[in-house]
């Protein structure tokens, strides 16, 4: 009986000697003075109470750094749904890098030397601890559990149940699936209440027209401009208006949000998807297709002035069976990156006035290639009409100037490197002709 009762009472000791972090995640909450080190370690996360989120270091392949982020932390493909960054670029720690949560200046950052690489901008008040939600929101605390800080007000790509975003508020995509540096893409609540995608011009944020838009703003009726971006925790996705009207997005009709984790991404094609992944699973469960996106074909939506289109300069966007887009390069021009197709295409030959005259007859320094419904509808610089398709082909083919020209409805179009917009419309019933230079293919 006395063996038994030490072996108890010993036991019972134990327990008070665990690390701090050890109780942390029972209820999310992380103490004033834990921290985390960038290793791949049980030791480089917290978790929600229900362990469905964690927030810490995740590793970026093979070469020993980490992304500062949250993520789904029990679906095999650690999808991340925030991340830390600053201006554009992501928050990558070397290993060996600490994050310390400090009760004035709440969460720390250091690398393995102590340098500071990041810290969040907090509100005036001293930290009293962190939480990490089963909403998917960690929270920086005050002494009365009133938030000073938290990711749900800081938002990267993605939008979770119970998150909302407020007027000025917005999602940046990412470059690729990979890179998480800030893309082109925006999703944003304005000033005046509409909810629109746009591009930016980087490294600025000047803002294209939208090739979405909810058009809610202020009309006839008081108070119907949108007040919020609402992701309620039934799944449904509305502009919530001032006077409390709502403008339904979608609706998460036929998928529980209990059984599944839901999610509306900005992707870095700039399709703003909603998509649920089964919370209970066997063998290799992924992310569904999209339950529901934005714009239906973005290659014929998304039309800029003062920009480069879905697919850069010099490409052409189509979309594939699952109506995502893809790019491609015409004969003669290749990817500026080839892992990176969304970054356009550059010519592989040496094409302008002073080329052609230094050359032989122009007949023998072309071919000239015929694609079917393809245009770049902004690169334009001459109109002829009425013209045909023969005398179309010939007054490109002998203008030093025209890169390619585009023939319909009797119209000749002759356009001049760069192309930009790109795309594939079957509805044009159109011919393009493309200058294919013979000779002086650069070097790849």
């Amino acid at each position: 009986m006395a063996m038994a009762f030490s072996a108890r009472m010993l036991l019972f000791a134990s327990l008070f000697l665990l690390p701090i972090y050890v109780f942390s995640q029972n209820n999310g909450r992380v103490a004033v003075g834990s921290s985390l080190t960038a290793t791949t370690s049980n030791s480089s996360s917290w978790r929600s109470p229900s362990g469905d989120f964690a927030f810490g270091f995740l590793p970026l392949g093979g070469n020993d750094l980490f992304l500062l982020s949250i993520w789904y932390a029990k679906i095999p493909d650690k999808t991340v749904v925030w991340h830390a960054y600053e201006d554009n670029n992501p928050i990558v720690a070397p290993k060996g890098s600490t994050l310390n949560l400090d009760a004035s200046s709440g969460l720390v950052l250091n690398n393995p030397h102590g340098g500071e690489i990041w810290k969040p901008e907090t509100t005036f008040g001293v930290v009293a601890n962190g939480v990490m939600n089963d909403t998917g929101n960690f929270v920086l605390q005050d002494k009365n559990s009133g938030s000073l800080w938290e990711t749900f007000n800081n938002p990267t790509d993605t939008i979770l149940p119970g998150q909302t975003i407020e007027r000025n508020g917005k999602l940046s995509s990412r470059q690729s699936e990979s890179n998480y540096t800030k893309g082109r893409f925006q999703l944003r609540l304005q000033d005046d209440g509409n909810l629109v995608l746009n591009t930016i011009n980087l490294p600025t944020d000047y803002a294209n027209n939208p090739y979405f838009a909810t058009d809610t703003t202020m009309g006839t009726v008081e108070g119907s401009e949108g007040k919020q971006l609402v992701f309620n925790n039934s799944g449904d996705m509305f502009v919530l208006r001032e006077n409390g009207g709502r403008f339904i997005l979608t609706t998460a009709e036929g998928v529980s949000a209990r059984e599944n984790y839901l999610r509306a991404t900005l992707d870095f094609d700039g399709i703003f998807a909603l998509y649920a992944h089964p919370k209970t699973f066997t063998g290799n469960a992924s992310w569904s297709s999209p339950l529901w996106y934005q714009p239906v074909d973005i290659c014929q939506t998304l039309l800029e002035d003062a920009g480069v289109g879905v697919c850069g300069y010099n490409s052409i966007c189509k979309l594939k069976p699952d109506n995502r887009p893809t790019c491609e390069c015409p004969k003669g021009f290749s990817f500026l990156d080839p892992k990176d197709v969304y970054r356009g295409c550059k010519p592989d030959f040496i094409q302008g006035c002073k080329e052609d005259e230094l050359a032989s007859p122009r007949q023998d320094l072309y071919d000239v290639e015929v694609l079917i419904n393809t245009d770049w509808p902004t690169s334009d610089y001459v109109q002829l009409k009425p013209f045909t398709a023969a005398k179309c082909n010939e007054s490109c083919f002998h203008d030093c100037l025209c890169a390619v020209a585009v023939f319909r409805s009797e119209t000749c179009w002759k356009k001049k490197i760069p192309l930009s917009n790109g795309r594939v419309d079957v509805t044009l019933n159109s011919q393009t002709f493309i200058k294919v230079r013979k000779d002086n293919m650069l070097e790849n």
